[in-house]
C-alpha cells in the first residue's frame, strides 16, 4: 500500500505535467485526477489500520515464541506443581454450574495462558470479555 502510494504521488505529478503541457485535455485531467485522489485517499486511511495489525500479528507472533521456549524446557511432565502453573497460566476463571448442587452439570472453565492469553473452547469468548 505504501508503495501504491508512492507511484500514486508520481503518477499525480505526472498527470499535472501532461495538462500543463498541453498531452491531455483539462476534461482527462480533472477525471484521471479525482480517481487518483480518490485511490490515495483511501491508502491513507487504510495504511496505519493495516501497520496496526500487523504489529498484533508480530507481537502475536513473539509471544508464542517464548511459550514455546518455555514449554521447550518441560517436555515430559508428570505433575502439575505449583512451579508450572506459575509459568504457564495467568489467570484461571471457573464458571457457576448450570445446577446447584448437581455433580454433572456443565460448569464452565476458561484457563488465560501466560503469553499467548486465551486458548480453547471459550477462548473467543473471553477474550471479547477481557478486552
Amino acid at each position: 500500500m505504501r508503495r501504491r502510494d508512492t507511484e500514486l504521488t508520481a503518477l499525480f505529478k505526472r498527470l499535472y505535467e501532461d495538462n500543463v503541457l498541453g498531452r491531455i485535455t483539462n476534461e482527462q485531467f480533472r477525471m484521471l485526477s479525482a480517481d487518483y485522489n480518490d485511490e490515495q485517499n483511501s491508502l491513507k486511511e487504510r495504511i496505519p489500520q493495516a501497520a496496526e495489525r500487523i504489529n498484533k500479528l508480530q507481537e502475536s507472533i513473539s509471544n508464542v515464541s517464548r511459550f514455546v521456549e518455555k514449554a521447550k524446557r518441560y517436555t515430559e511432565i508428570l505433575e502439575l506443581n505449583g512451579e508450572l502453573l506459575h509459568l504457564f497460566i495467568e489467570r484461571i476463571e471457573v464458571g457457576e454450574r448450570g445446577e446447584r448442587y448437581s455433580r454433572t452439570s456443565e460448569q464452565k472453565i476458561v484457563i488465560r495462558y501466560r503469553d499467548i492469553g486465551f486458548f480453547g473452547a471459550f477462548a473467543e469468548e473471553a477474550h471479547k470479555i477481557a478486552v
